[in-house]
């Protein structure tokens, strides 16, 4: 049996459908405009006139939420974790590790495998750290920060099932070249973070990804292009943004946009274990962090990641920078898909999974669906 849902307004990451439906079980069979359908025996058909329907979001970096977090390697956690950003939208998430004890790491990867094993939604790993630069370490852990070493980093790609697909790395450090040939043979793409790096340093580098553009990682002035500059003027680079206003002030995210272009730019929340939980005291890599007015932070003041909702980003890159719907989708899914080589996700065609959102209109969201599973919000 198939279910059918009516006369919506479909985004389908290629084009509008202003009057569509859309056919699926745990894929989606048939999309297209109204004038196109045809009733089946076995549909099951409801009626979503006005409502308007965009594919999953894809977070690929996140580190935790609802009290939960990546690095505690507790595959049944992990899983509550991934179960509740579904109810933002996201179909698809890279659970996000930190810089912290090879040890530590050994059981965050052995917990994300094993969760993952159980769990479709989750498509890779992102390792942030430990191989960056303590110049510009953010929340990261400055005693185990190291320099890129493809023996670490081959026992952790292994210990996940070989599921890491993005890594960030401060690309100025020794060994570097010899590191990103390792990722680049592995399909891991290469991501420039929390790094001191020049202009010049980062022409010499393989890095096609800036992780949270502008956060922890060398400026951007005028005798200098550094980190951002570079991320702004090489085409090939994708760019996080974390949309939540704090991490980056509208007028900067406005500024990304109409220099990248909706093609180069991935919605990322980056948030940590305090998302959807009470203001007060939470943690992130055995440091103190303290929630208030939306933000997480060290003692030292310092931002620690994020609270954000994916769906709240997905609004707030619109009311930012002026964009509509079709731009959004492409930040929030398309691009992610293409980036990372998921075949089956970042938009609504036949053969693909059946990851999509419902909104109302004035886009908040009532209901995901992943798999063909509803989720209601």
């Amino acid at each position: 049996m198939s279910t059918v849902l009516k006369h919506a307004i479909i985004y389908t990451g290629e084009e509008k459908i202003d009057d569509g439906y859309i056919r699926f079980s745990k894929s989606i069979e048939a999309i297209g405009p109204m004038s196109d359908y045809v009733a089946e025996p076995e549909d099951e058909v409801e009626f979503v006139s006005g409502k308007v329907i965009v594919p999953g979001f894809i977070d690929v970096h996140v580190h935790g939420g609802y009290s939960f977090d990546s690095m505690d390697g507790n595959a049944d956690q992990i899983n509550e974790m991934v179960n509740d950003m579904i109810h933002e939208g996201v179909t698809t998430l890279f659970p996000t590790t930190m810089t912290q004890s090879t040890e530590h790491l050994d059981h965050a990867m052995k917990g994300i495998a094993a969760a993952a094993e159980e769990n479709p939604v989750i498509q890779g790993v992102h390792l942030e750290g430990p191989f960056i630069s303590a110049t510009f370490k953010g929340a990261q852990p400055e005693q185990y920060i190291t320099d890129p070493n493809i023996e670490l980093l081959d026992n952790w790609n292994k210990l996940s099932g070989n599921r890491v697909r993005l890594i960030t790395y401060a690309p100025e450090d020794p060994g570097s070249r010899d590191f990103e040939a390792y990722c680049l043979s592995h399909n891991i793409v290469p991501s420039v973070g929390h790094s001191n790096a020049t202009r010049e340093q980062m022409l010499a580098s393989k890095a096609t990804h800036v992780t949270h553009l502008y956060n922890a990682q060398r400026e951007f002035k005028h005798r200098e292009p550094g980190v951002t500059g570079h991320a702004m003027l090489e085409d090939n680079m994708y760019c996080e943004l974390i949309c939540d206003g704090f991490h980056i002030v509208p007028d900067m995210i406005k500024l990304a946009y109409e220099q990248k272009g909706p093609e180069r730019i991935d919605l990322v929340t980056d948030s940590m274990r305090a998302k959807g939980m009470p203001e007060g005291i939470s943690e992130l890599g055995g440091q103190k962090v303290i929630v208030k007015d939306k933000q997480a932070r060290l003692e030292t003041g310092n931002l620690a990641g994020s609270v954000l909702r994916y769906d709240d980003a997905f609004r707030n890159i619109q009311y930012f920078t002026g964009c509509g719907i079709e731009e959004a989708v492409q930040m929030s899914s398309v691009n992610q898909a293409e980036e990372f080589g998921l075949t089956t996700k970042g938009a609504l065609i036949p053969g693909k999974d059946a990851d999509f959102n419902v909104m109302d209109r004035t886009q908040t969201l009532e209901r995901t669906y992943s798999y063909g599973r509803r989720f209601d919000d």
